[in-house]
């Protein structure tokens, strides 16, 4: 923070004012910003471990977010100041220019890092097997204050007053980059548009039938892309690049207006949440920028940087920010169904007399599940943020947590899983001698455990085969194999019962599902497990299997010789 802010407010007093005073000022200016940065992320910025479960306090996520939003707001300002004066730059050079000293510090930060942490992966085998791996990283740390000097001493002298020859360099874009801009990045704009276009005079017949968290992504790439293309192309003089100037605009704005539909159908569907408030925040940029690059053309980019900073601020403030008004929105939400439903009295939740509807149980479960992961904000004393568990959200409020089913077709591409977990509760193993931890051996046979019993010395292992993930239990008497049972057929029969879905949710087996028994002449085992996951991915035909187990059983049987 103190870097990026010092970068700004140095670059500020070079191009306004020439002065050593206003020199000194910014400086010092920077080292208070660091200063007050961290002294407020020390005694405001932190969490409450108690509410958390942490053992300690860390920064919250809106103190980092707030962090976030000054250093971007900082750096906006130093591209903006850097495009001073007007005779000899603007802001998309001084754009380009900022580009293009990330890339050569990036360059020249990786390449000393990788050199130096090779040179001390050599020292460590060769020379000193004990050297410690905070070697490394104060080799990335020493590497990034390297690679942020060399971000800093790429710029020219931005006093005012001074012409220096470097700049028209630093701002130049090379004939790779103009080729790589107008010849292949704008075609490809220009594709994304046509097909988003399409989509807009589709969802006029069929309607919106894309889940928002694609729409939403796909349309912030878009509109985040699009504004940055049209500045990185300003003074392009190729007929591609013209016709991109004008044509994006344009675009832009029909493409936005028919996604503020899908905004207000999924608002409608299910309230604001943070996914819906950063698209609204990108869509008035995105607007914004669209009516100004139609109206102002190059002019248009420090109004359209001036809001981004505002919007930025926006976001991060008490009340309204991102972390505030979403919920606000959702705590109003579910006030209203539960009072709808008469599960809400006097400030205490109460079980529903009658299950609700399906799509009013839907609603419910997406308010709790969205509110009892909020962070940084003040819930209702009423909420209990543990009715994100199946149990408590029944006991409560009376019927298990629902879920909408997918919208978008089933396309045989998708992840699937069955993920199933051993209920609380006793296991009677009165009719076994011993229980036994066993240590998980993946490919050749290692650390068996040996139980001596009154016919002799068993060993007992349970393999993991590295290619499919498949247990085996393999045991021996007296180095006599008399089980070798691999967990096949097991998993095909949990399978059978609970079939991978998607987006399935993590699901309670009873006793009988979470337990084996096998049985030779010698011995009896029970297998317990805790947790059971099979894996499948379509698209590559690939299936894994993660078995838990807790703990095994074993009874010797009498010799027949006794």
């Amino acid at each position: 923070m103190g870097a990026i802010f010092s970068l700004a407010a140095i670059t500020a007093a070079q191009t306004l004012y020439s002065k050593r005073k206003a020199f000194l000022l910014a400086n010092l200016l920077g080292i208070l910003a660091a200063v007050v940065t961290f002294l407020a992320l020390y005694y405001f910025g932190g969490t409450d471990p108690v509410s958390t479960g942490h053992r300690y306090r860390v920064v919250s996520s809106l103190a980092a977010a707030r962090v976030s939003a000054a250093m971007l707001v900082s750096f906006l300002l130093f591209v903006m100041l850097a495009g001073y004066p007007k005779d000899q730059s603007d802001f998309a050079r001084s754009s380009f220019m900022t580009l293009k000293a990330i890339f050569i510090a990036l360059i020249y930060g990786g390449t000393i890092m990788a050199g130096l942490s090779g040179v001390a992966g050599a020292v460590q085998a060769l020379l000193y097997n004990a050297m410690s791996e905070k070697v490394y990283m104060y080799i990335g740390t020493l590497s990034g204050f390297l690679a942020f000097a060399i971000f800093v001493g790429y710029f020219p002298d931005f006093r005012r007053g001074v012409a220096d020859p470097r700049r028209e360099e630093a701002q130049e874009q090379p004939r790779f980059v103009e080729v790589l801009f107008s010849s292949i990045m704008i075609p490809i704009m220009i594709a994304l548009s046509v097909v988003l276009l399409i989509w807009t005079v589709k969802s006029l017949v069929t309607g919106v039938a894309v889940p928002f968290s694609r729409l939403s992504s796909i349309a912030t790439s878009y509109a985040i892309g699009g504004i940055w293309l049209h500045i990185m192309v300003t003074h392009h003089e190729s007929n591609l690049a013209r016709f991109y100037r004008r044509f994006y605009p344009y675009a832009a704005l029909v493409i936005l207006a028919f996604e503020a539909r899908a905004l207000w159908i999924q608002l409608s569907a299910s309230g604001l949440k943070t996914s819906e408030y950063w698209f609204i925040i990108i869509w008035i940029m995105a607007v914004a920028g669209a009516v100004w690059l139609i109206v102002k053309k190059d002019k248009a980019h420090q109004p359209i940087v001036v809001l981004a900073c505002v919007l930025a601020i926006f976001s991060v403030f008490p009340v309204i920010g991102y972390h505030a008004l979403p919920v606000a929105f959702q705590v109003n939400r579910l006030q209203n169904l539960l009072v709808s439903q008469g599960m809400l009295k006097d400030g205490k939740l109460v079980p529903a007399a009658t299950e609700p509807e399906l799509s009013v149980r839907e609603s419910i479960t997406d308010a709790v599940v969205f509110l009892a992961a909020s962070q940084d904000v003040d819930l209702p004393p009423w909420f209990d943020r543990d009715l994100t568990y199946n149990e408590t959200f029944k006991a409560k409020l009376g019927f298990e947590q629902a879920w909408p089913k997918p919208e978008t077709p089933d396309i045989g591409g998708d992840y699937m899983a069955t993920i199933l977990h051993r209920p609380p509760g006793a296991v009677d193993i009165s009719a076994y001698r011993w229980a036994v931890s066993s240590q998980e051996n993946y490919g050749i046979e290692q650390n068996p455990v040996t139980i001596n019993g009154d016919r002799g010395s068993y060993r007992i292992y349970w393999n993991i085969d590295p290619a499919y993930e498949i247990p085996t239990l393999r045991i021996t008497l007296n180095d006599k194999e008399i089980l070798n049972e691999d967990m096949n057929s097991y998993i095909d029969r949990i399978a059978e019962k609970y079939p991978p879905g998607r987006g399935v949710q993590p699901q309670v087996g009873n006793d009988d599902d979470m337990i084996l028994k096998l049985e030779t002449p010698e011995v009896k085992v029970m297998l317990v497990f805790n947790d059971i996951e099979i894996s499948v991915d379509p698209r590559d035909d690939i299936i894994r299997h993660s078995l838990n187990l807790d703990a095994l059983y074993l009874q010797e049987k009498p010799s027949l010789q006794q």
